[in-house]
């Protein structure tokens, strides 16, 4: 059970590393911190459609793969916590 804790939190790393990455990629919608680094200046130069709602199906899928590395780890550290 070890080994398959240790490999959930190596998994757990790149996953959040991944979703990091894919909301950074996102499309400023405006009034936020993106505006403040030039996010609104390019709102003309951003992705086409088709990339953007296939960004945010990738960015949902990474999603959800991170809460389900959450949640095992959890039950995997409340019935084997000595492990």
């Amino acid at each position: 059970m070890g080994a398959l804790k240790f490999a959930l939190q190596v998994l757990l790393v790149l996953a959040s590393l991944l979703l990091v990455l894919l909301v950074l990629l996102h499309k400023g919608r405006g009034g936020g911190l993106s505006d403040m680094f030039g996010g609104g200046i390019s709102s003309s130069a951003g992705s086409s459609g088709v990339a953007e709602r296939n960004l945010n199906r990738i960015t949902i899928g990474s999603a959800l793969v991170w809460t389900v590395i959450i949640i095992v780890l959890g039950l995997i550290e409340t019935r084997w916590p000595d492990i």
